[in-house]
């Protein structure tokens, strides 16, 4: 009897020391990164080393491979064909600074996103991964006109995730609830800040319901039609698919750019693709360590070329700086510059952050670009923007209301305007000082962006979904979110009582002879 007894000590003692401890594996996760902008990848792939970092199986779809990841758990299927076209000698995308930005808008709806989505999904590699009966416990799309691909998480039987490279964008503000009031958030396209007059309230609230009407009555029922195809044997439907996201990140944070009124679903993890800084390449650090006045960084980032400046603009480029007793670092994707300046180093490739935490980089040249100002501010440098195409003007003008930038605009550009706006922030040190206190709220939380995302995730696979953190808005009608039924019925009982008091009142009046009855005319009767 007391040998039973002890043997079941023993087997109870084994199941509570079993169901305490923690699993020996991590999550089985499916990144989904299809956009061929490195920019794009680049905060998809913060994301990913994060998970990594924490333990987790990562496994991610992507023309791009993945740099420095821990081995035995990370898996790349590439598809370097989706950029092939963006290379070093890609396309000269500052034509797009001719059309006008909700043009660019309409190309992501109607090319850039359905095209992607569609290559991504009939590559042999995806196909073979779609047949391969693998599951996965999350899988974490890029939200960029991509809805289609949301049908991924249901096939690889996971929880959905969304991450978007550009901050609280309409798109995924629609997946999870998170309200988008264009009285003081303005719409990604445009180049207005939180503080707007009357007419930029106004063309923001156009301009954001007109996209939301075309997003909605155009572009979804396409991304529907694209579903049922790649998707037959779903059991969801398109709908209910989109409404299946568990929790969305961001690429912002709120000292960067402004406060958004956020569902508890949608969680910041702007800076996620920022690491501690490496040790620069040799050329490089002695170049920065030698300039006796510092440096200017120049970079117009991963899509944008600089060898691709129009002739004119290059030149008024190259001869400010040749003027300069500062010394610059060009990101410049040609083995050669023309006329090249003594002070000037060119490479087509650059460590950004590296050479940003660099305590002698005193100001950035930039496009403007979402990662870059990120990184700028990060590192606490003030910079010269020349916004482009997307949400670069919305960026570069968050940076001349806060203070730690001057924008100059891309058609004007001389030798004259360039001088200036370099002078004008390299000679006023509010804008470094502005850049700096901005760098020290950033830096100041509780986790940090990775920590963050890794939380998040876990705990929706702990609680299974986390359906407490969603909210009911997704599943309502725009009539019903926006109360129309309700303010119809409201304004129906309104005049209901108005016409109800009016009768009675002038019932009253007559019972007490202030309003006589009209009579019929009696020289009409007699003339009949």
């Amino acid at each position: 009897m007391e040998h039973t007894r002890l043997l079941s000590a023993v087997v109870l003692l084994g199941l509570l020391l079993l169901g305490s401890a923690p699993p020996s594996q991590g999550a089985r996760i499916l990144g989904i990164l299809p956009s061929v902008g490195r920019s794009h990848y680049i905060i998809g792939a913060g994301l990913m080393k994060a998970l990594l970092d924490a333990g987790h199986e990562v496994t991610i779809v992507s023309p791009y491979p993945m740099k420095d990841a821990p081995a035995g758990l990370h898996r790349d299927i590439l598809l370097p064909d989706l950029a092939a076209a963006h290379g070093v000698s890609g396309p000269d995308l500052f034509q797009y600074k001719s059309a006008p930005n909700l043009m660019v808008l309409y190309l992501v709806y109607s090319e850039i996103g359905p095209q992607t989505s569609e290559a991504l999904l009939q590559h042999p590699k995806m196909v073979e991964l779609m047949q391969s009966g693998e599951r996965f416990d999350a899988v974490i799309v890029e939200s960029f006109a991509s809805e289609v691909l949301y049908g991924l998480a249901e096939h690889f039987g996971g929880q959905l995730f969304v991450f978007s490279p550009f901050g609280a964008s309409m798109w995924t503000n629609e997946l999870v609830g998170t309200p988008y009031p264009y009285s003081y958030i303005p719409h990604t396209f445009l180049s207005y800040t939180n503080e707007m007059s009357f007419w930029q309230r106004f063309t923001n609230a156009l301009v954001g319901h007109a996209d939301k009407l075309y997003y909605r009555c155009v572009f979804l029922p396409q991304q529907e039609a694209m579903y049922r195809r790649f998707f037959p044997n779903a059991q969801l439907t398109f709908q209910q698919t989109l409404e299946s996201v568990r929790l969305a990140f961001v690429n912002q944070h709120f000292t960067l750019s402004y406060p958004h009124p956020y569902a508890p679903n949608m969680v910041e993890i702007g800076g996620i693709q920022i690491q501690p800084a490496k040790k620069l390449p040799a050329d490089i650090q002695k170049y920065i360590d030698e300039a006796p006045h510092g440096v200017i960084y120049f970079s117009m980032g991963s899509m944008l070329k600089g060898r691709n400046f129009p002739e004119d603009k290059r030149a008024a480029f190259v001869n400010v700086f040749r003027g300069l007793k500062e010394n610059v670092i060009w990101k410049y994707e040609n083995d050669s510059l023309p006329d090249k300046p003594p002070n000037v180093l060119i490479k087509a490739w650059m460590p950004q952050s590296d050479i940003l935490a660099h305590p002698k980089v005193k100001l950035f040249i930039t496009h403007g670009g979402l990662l870059g100002t990120t990184e700028g501010l990060y590192h606490g440098k003030p910079l010269v923007g020349i916004p482009i195409y997307g949400d670069q003007e919305l960026n570069l003008a968050r940076a001349e209301q806060a203070g730690y930038g001057v924008k100059l605009d891309y058609d004007t550009l001389s030798e004259e305007t360039i001088a200036a706006a370099i002078r004008t922030v390299l000679d006023g040190p509010a804008y470094g000082e502005r850049a700096r206190l901005i760098s020290d709220r950033y830096r100041d939380q509780p986790l940090g962006p990775a920590k963050a995302a890794v939380y998040w995730v876990e705990y929706v696979l702990r609680h299974k979904g986390a359906p407490q953190l969603q909210s009911p808005s997704v599943r309502l009608s725009f009539v019903q979110y926006n109360l129309l039924d309700v303010y119809a019925v409201m304004g129906a009982i309104a005049l209901s009582v108005l016409i109800g008091a009016g009768l009675m009142l002038r019932a009253a009046a007559r019972r007490l002879g202030i309003v006589k009855r009209a009579r019929p005319d009696s020289g009409q009767k007699k003339r009949q």
